[in-house]
């Protein structure tokens, strides 16, 4: 599959990933897009990430543009700054597909590209250089002033917990084990990795959930917390080590900053009905969240079902006030929560609104071949109702926002849905109980697997 741009930015083969191709694009979005007082760049831990941020800096210098460096540190502290400054940025990321592969994503001084920022920037493709010369700095104090943040909002709010830190391959780890620590928590590092590992949090590989529960076990843990590869996505488990879905973390966080509105993704479960004013639905991305949220505007939050959490209002955290951030953040979303947990996180969890999901997802399936069994089962109540008859459901209703997303009559939700940026074929369960969610994806990627492979 070769490289691809939309709204998540860049993606594809690191062999196909050249720097014409980089350039043709960072040369585009400055083009299309405003970019304030100049580019900040960033990457991820991935072998090919430091060559990559270095054609995209000569890219933008290229093109008149001062370039500020900040070096290793994940998407939100990047964003962070970068909107701090009123600048542009680009970070140099996969975020949670494998390491053969890399990615660019955009940021204008107001946050992530949007649908028409995309628009604007594939116009501009094939655009020759201007051939100036912008000056680059680097940045030192992204990643102290992203740590700075969350531990001014929540100041001891970890006093007296053990957490594990699975810090694998995650650029944010050591930031992380700072912020930890740094909110009264005593740390115990997991799992750091020299070689990249692809952590996709809606879709948790089973012998890494298996070793979590292991590490809580032995550590004695009151919870384990990791991100993704560029640390937008949280990975949260319970004092048992059960990873809890992000949608549900998005729900406590959002609910914990009394938030009235929330903007989610036609994936996430439905519970979110039960505990907000009001909730808007969405195509799944955060560029489709963050239009919802600047629409809805007011006490607004958004969240997705892999956990990235997006805060629209000033709040007030137990130890101070926390400014809006919109961009997908992966601290937040543990931090909350773990406040919250008063009699534990499994506690927790267990008063939320009785709706659960799962989501994984089938690799290596051609885009093509994944929008075309979609295709047919839309167009197709029979193909539809076989397909369903393996899951012992009747069909009650069908909401084509993103993908096709099926609601059984026992109250069971299946929904398939092409990823836009990996060849992969994503499937999502919602029930009233945690083990029929799972049992409904083991099902559901059976079946699917039967079809597409």
């Amino acid at each position: 599959m070769p490289p691809k741009f939309g709204t998540s930015g860049l993606r594809g083969l690191v062999t196909e990933l050249t720097a014409d191709l980089v350039a043709d694009h960072v040369r585009a979005f400055i083009a299309a897009c405003p970019v304030g007082t100049g580019l900040f760049v960033a990457r991820d831990l991935r072998p090919s990430s430091p060559d990559i941020a270095d054609m995209v800096i000569a890219a933008a210098r290229g093109e008149g543009l001062d370039v500020t460096d900040c070096g290793d540190v994940p998407t939100p502290a990047l964003a962070l700054a970068s909107m701090g400054a009123g600048a542009a940025a680009v970070m140099v990321t996969g975020s949670h597909i494998p390491a053969d592969r890399n990615g660019l994503k955009f940021y204008v001084p107001g946050g992530e590209i949007g649908k028409a920022d995309e628009a604007a920037i594939l116009a501009n493709l094939g655009r020759n250089s201007a051939g100036s010369a912008g000056t680059v700095s680097i940045n030192t104090t992204s990643g102290a002033d992203y740590v700075a943040r969350n531990v001014a909002a929540y100041a001891g709010a970890l006093q007296g917990k053990t957490i594990g830190v699975y810090s694998h391959s995650a650029v944010g780890r050591d930031l992380l084990l700072d912020i930890v620590a740094g909110l009264g928590a005593t740390v115990v590092e997991l799992g750091r990795s020299a070689t990249f590992i692809p952590v996709d949090t809606e879709a948790v590989d089973p012998a890494i959930r298996a070793q979590l529960k292991v590490w809580a076990r032995e550590h004695s843990l009151d919870a384990i917390v990791s991100t993704d590869g560029d640390g937008d996505r949280p990975l949260l488990t319970d004092e048992h080590g059960e990873v809890i879905v992000g949608d549900i973390l998005g729900q406590i966080t959002g609910s914990a900053l009394k938030a009235h509105i929330a903007v989610t993704p036609v994936s996430s479960n439905t519970g979110a009905e039960a505990l907000f004013g009001k909730v808007v639905r969405t195509r799944i991305g955060s560029p489709f969240v963050i239009a919802g949220m600047e629409e809805a505007g007011g006490r607004v939050v958004g969240y997705e079902a892999n956990g990235g959490f997006l805060l629209g209002f000033a709040a007030d955290a137990p130890a101070g006030p926390l400014a809006p951030l919109m961009t997908r953040d992966a601290v937040l979303p543990f931090v909350a929560p773990l406040a919250a947990a008063t009699n534990g996180l499994a506690a927790l969890v267990a008063s939320q609104p009785p709706r659960f999901t799962a989501a994984d997802r089938l690799q290596d399936v051609p885009t093509e071949k994944s929008l075309a069994l979609v295709a047919a089962f839309d167009t197709d109540p029979g193909k539809r109702a076989a397909f369903l008859a393996q899951f012992g459901g009747v069909e009650a209703g069908v909401d084509r926002t993103d993908g096709l997303r099926m609601t059984l009559k026992d109250g069971r939700i299946v929904h398939l849905r092409p990823s836009g940026n990996a060849p992969e074929c994503r499937f999502y369960a919602e029930a009233s109980s945690a083990a029929a969610a799972q049992d409904t994806l083991a099902l559901g990627l059976k079946a699917l697997a039967a079809v597409l492979k």
